[in-house]
């Protein structure tokens, strides 16, 4: 059975972490979702390449924070925060292509 990522999690957003980082959070809606997500290991740097049309070495970091039930994902900004040509300051619309992702589950 598939299912929509956004069935498995309260909370996906995006936001600044500084003015070269956009950080994007995945905020799972109970531990067994989180544990097979993340023991499945679903949110991947091949995902987040594909997603974000970038190259693994603009991944900062993938972490999987289970005292939230969370998975922190930290990008370099395509452009500087407030840059010329920047559209999201505030990076907080960054987190769209998360939503098409699909979690099979058994």
């Amino acid at each position: 059975m598939k299912k929509n990522i956004t069935e498995l999690t309260n909370i996906i957003r995006s936001k600044n972490s500084g003015p070269y980082e956009l950080t994007l959070d995945l905020m799972f809606n109970s531990l067994e979702n989180y544990r097979y997500v993340s023991e499945h290991k679903v949110i991947n740097e091949e995902l987040i390449c594909k997603l974000y049309q970038i190259t693994p070495d603009q991944i900062i970091s993938i972490v999987h924070f289970d005292p939230a039930n969370a998975i922190k994902v930290t990008i370099v900004r395509p452009l500087c925060s407030g840059d010329l040509g920047e559209t999201d300051v505030y990076g907080a619309q960054q987190h769209a292509p998360l939503l098409d992702i699909m979690v099979d589950l058994p």
